[in-house]
């Protein structure tokens, strides 16, 4: 089938005559110039990435397609708007405020279901919801004049559009599944199954094993029943093609090597599994988070800096949700970095605040807030909190060298080792001895001598730990908690929290335009973008209006004033519709 002819047209475009001039009063106009509708039609919807779209069109040849810039801004709006696929095609046919934002013409507009899902697949193909993002996140920041210098950073959990199922019920689902592909499509293969197997997984999903008892030992042997028969299964048929290349085999392969083990011989059940082992047969992507359960999550960067009017999304990380916060920084740092948002200041909480993070952040210039989770060990302190740690000694941070101890006493010696990473330092024993401090001083008496032994690391550490104990970092990272805030409007406003996709490369895709989303909804909601936005309406307009002279009727007929002569020697028709003029 041959593809159809793309229909662009330029949003910096006008037309002779504005169409909604006669379907909007001069209130209705405002009201939508100060919302989103009005944000998305003068400052977001030119930065479509209409372009790489219409490489799956023809130039010249075929039915017209839908225009493309309303097609790729719809897409945008159905997921930050949380529509349903049908509910995004009603408004594209019958919504006024929606043909205002996507340039269209106040009439109704077709569009099916199946095209809808069709623009979907090619955002997909190109990963465009990433370059939508990146090109929205920068002209929102500029349309707000937001300052990116402060920032912060945190994860949120987001569940698929799958069914939640405990261990059991997940393996008698994998393995109901495949018996269904079976018995569809190799009925004597099917009959030849033991009876009591079949009838087992006869049952729907959500009533399997549903006369089991609910007492621990019925679950286990429940349990180690199901084990046995995924692996009768995977012996019978690991030898048929017919079977052994469908995906619900391969499935039930991955499943059993994630649950099960065998031992001599004997099948079991792995006691422990972590959470990287698939949670729904129908969403193999998701894995499960101890804390949070299974599913996704991502990782979200905020401006925080308080004389921002509003603040903006800056990077969002969609991930799967066994993966840990502490290995996501680098992942954030480089996202900022290519769209040169990198900030001076990146507050997190202390699942990010590894030594590690701070000195990689510190190597791109960033000073990183954060509270330290590491123990006592690794302060050089018995007590994370206790009186004096190594902080308290005068230490030479190029040699790392110890010049005294808290009293004032200089060591007897000092050595760094590079190799092994540790300075270790000897305290005269006749000082360490008589000292006040030795209750609290993290030197210990190792066979009648005094010594302290420190890394790098634990060196930071402990100066990290005196340092959040004061006031002036409680002020700075009290700034913080404001990106709880935003993880709750983000699924209470786009539904986030929730989505009607599954795997990875939709969620990321629904992930990123949702958080797009939010950017021009908070941007809605700045004065000074408002402001930019009427005056970018205005100056594409040029607007002259004119009073009809019916009584009780009032037409405003924005005009733009051409040559005449020009427009008589024009051989193309001079419709609203065709008459187009740059602004």
């Amino acid at each position: 089938m041959e593809a159809p002819m793309h229909t662009i047209n330029n949003p910096a475009q006008t037309t002779l005559f504005d169409p909604f001039s006669r379907v909007l009063t001069e209130k209705t106009r405002e009201q939508l110039l100060s919302g989103w509708q009005g944000i998305f039609r003068e400052a977001i919807l030119k930065l479509m990435p209409v372009q790489k779209l219409a490489k799956h069109f023809s130039a010249a040849m075929g039915r017209p397609s839908k225009e493309l810039y309303s097609a790729a801004g719809l897409l945008v709006m159905k997921e930050f708007q949380n529509w349903t696929k049908e509910q995004a095609v009603e408004a594209y046919s019958f919504r006024m405020d929606i043909h205002y934002a996507l340039n269209l013409e106040p009439v109704a507009h077709d569009l099916s279901v199946r095209t809808l899902e069709r623009y979907e697949n090619f955002f997909l193909e190109d990963d465009l919801a990433a370059e939508i993002m990146h090109l929205v996140t920068l002209a929102t920041v500029e349309l707000c004049e937001v300052k990116v210098d402060q920032q912060r950073l945190d994860s949120t959990h987001l569940f698929s559009d799958m069914a939640t199922f405990g261990r059991t019920r997940m393996m008698g689902v994998t393995i109901k599944r495949f018996l269904t592909q079976v018995r569809r499509h190799d009925p004597e293969g099917y009959a030849a199954l033991a009876e009591a197997l079949r009838v087992r997984y006869e049952p729907g999903e959500h009533r399997l094993f549903g006369d089991t008892g609910k007492d621990e030992e019925s679950r286990r042997n429940l349990r180690q029943q199901v084990a046995e028969d995924m692996h009768a299964l995977l012996r019978r048929f690991e030898g048929d093609a017919k079977h052994n290349r469908r995906s619900t085999f391969l499935m039930l392969v991955k499943v059993f090597g994630q649950q099960c083990e065998v031992a001599e011989e004997k099948v079991v059940v792995r006691a422990k599994t972590g959470g990287n082992v698939i949670q729904n047969p129908s969403d193999a992507d998701a894995t499960y988070d101890g804390h949070k359960g299974p599913g996704y999550q991502v990782q979200l960067a905020e401006t925080c800096n308080p004389e921002n009017e509003v603040q903006l999304i800056t990077s969002a990380l969609p991930q799967t949700a066994v993966e840990s916060d502490t290995a996501a920084l680098p992942a954030v740092l480089e996202d900022l970095e290519k769209q040169d948002l990198l900030p001076k200041v990146l507050l997190s909480d202390a699942t990010y605040g590894s030594d590690e993070n701070v000195q990689r952040a510190e190597a791109k210039g960033i000073e990183m807030v954060s509270p330290t989770k590491e123990g006592a060990q690794e302060t050089g302190a018995s007590d994370p909190y206790a009186t004096l740690t190594v902080d308290d000694f005068a230490i030479d941070e190029q040699r790392e060298t110890v010049a005294c101890c808290p009293a004032g006493i200089a060591p007897e010696s000092s050595v760094y080792d590079a190799a092994a990473g540790k300075t270790t330092t000897l305290m005269p024993a006749s000082a360490c001895g008589a000292c006040e401090f030795r209750a609290e001083c993290p030197v210990r008496e190792v066979k009648g001598t005094y010594r302290l032994e420190h890394t790098p690391r634990q060196r930071r550490l402990a100066g990290r730990r005196r340092e959040e104990r004061t006031d002036a970092f409680r002020e700075r990272y009290r700034k913080r908690g404001g990106i709880e805030g935003t993880n709750s409007g983000l699924k209470r406003r786009t539904g986030l929290g929730r989505l009607r996709v599954r795997g990875m490369p939709r969620i990321r895709q629904a992930t990123l335009l949702r958080t797009t989303g939010w950017n021009i909804l908070r941007a809605a909601a700045s004065a000074k973008a408002r402001a930019k936005v009427a005056a970018l309406a205005r100056k594409r307009l040029k607007t002259a209006r004119f009073s009809h002279n019916r009584p009780g009727v009032r037409y405003h007929v924005p005009c733009i004033w051409l040559d005449p002569a020009a427009l008589w020697r024009s051989t193309a028709p001079t419709t609203a519709s065709s008459l187009r003029i740059a602004a």
